[in-house]
């Protein structure tokens, strides 16, 4: 049994919002997000020379703002600008990026290898290869042998 005094009402109805209430709430709140916009724009004007100072706080939301925090521990991320980032610098792969790369040049040289016929894998599918053709060379000679041995009886039958 739930403790707290409050019980679900199971067999009330659900209620809805009518739709001139669900109008009039978002009408208030778009003013609300004007009016603010637009005391944002007077102050940013005359705040231009304060804030190059608040350049390295960050505006909090909710009750971080309220809150100073001196975590020695924290790193703060702040964002480079363009021109700060240095495109010529190579790039630091990760080591599964750098194995991933290592397999995929490996792997072509194998097939590399492979086509050239240098690996044992490669001398293995052309020895079963020569094996097989020669099968086939001496299967289609018997073939020749019966065929010509058949036209020949036919030709005895026939005279």
């Amino acid at each position: 049994m739930p403790r707290g005094g409050k019980k679900g009402h199971r067999g009330r109805g659900k209620q809805f919002s009518n739709p001139e209430e669900i109008d009039r709430q978002m009408r208030a709140q778009k003013e609300m997000e004007q009016s603010a916009g637009a005391e944002k724009e007077s102050s940013s004007e005359s705040e231009q020379e304060s804030s190059s100072d608040e350049s390295d706080t960050k505006r909090r939301s909710g009750v971080e703002g309220l809150i100073e925090i001196e975590n020695p521990n924290r790193v703060s991320q702040k964002s480079k600008k363009l021109t700060e980032i240095d495109i010529s610098a190579p790039k630091e792969l990760s080591r599964r990026e750098r194995e991933e790369i290592e397999k995929q040049k490996s792997k072509e040289r194998y097939m590399k290898l492979h086509l050239e016929g240098k690996t044992e894998q490669a001398r293995a599918d052309l020895a079963r290869l020569a094996i097989i053709k020669k099968q086939r060379e001496e299967a289609a000679k018997k073939r020749e042998e019966l065929r010509k041995e058949k036209e020949a009886e036919e030709a005895k039958g026939k005279h």
